[in-house]
């Protein structure tokens, strides 16, 4: 399945946000920065990581919740509100489930320090190699994705 034009994006959102994404076909990444989601290109995957359950509250989630396939090369802004207009990329979702990122620390390329295992997120959005890729989306989806 490895491409060498394919990349792997990892993108940072609460639990809540990522199931609305899913729902809409959509991706957003930063709280609607459109950079971010100018590196990627049609055919790239995004994993998206849940650090919470729902953006501002305490509840925990630390899981992989949704795997896609990007479809397209539109970076488009879309005006959810009168004073929020994001960007958004267009995602295949991927029938998959929300595995917890503990088991997989270990493994994971893009952690290099296990104890601090948090720190890569911060960004909220960056690239992994593919072996990163192939661990979580073996975790997360429900059928073959090629």
């Amino acid at each position: 399945m490895e491409n060498q034009d394919t990349k792997y994006w990892i993108i940072v959102a609460s639990k809540d946000h990522v199931k609305n994404g899913i729902a809409e076909g959509i991706a957003q990444a930063c709280n609607g920065k459109a950079s971010p989601l100018r590196r990627i290109r049609k055919g790239d995957f995004i994993i998206y990581y849940s650090s919470k359950q729902t953006m501002g509250q305490p509840q925990p989630c630390q899981q992989f919740t949704a795997i896609g396939k990007v479809t397209d090369e539109q970076t488009y802004q879309f005006q959810v509100s009168e004073d929020f207009c994001p960007s958004r990329r267009n995602v295949e979702f991927l029938p998959g489930m929300a595995v917890s990122i503990l088991p997989l620390i270990a493994e994971l390329d893009f952690i290099p320090n296990k104890k601090s295992w948090g720190y890569p997120f911060r960004f909220g959005f960056f690239e992994i190699k593919h072996h990163d890729f192939e661990l979580i989306s073996s975790q997360m989806l429900l059928k073959d994705y090629a």
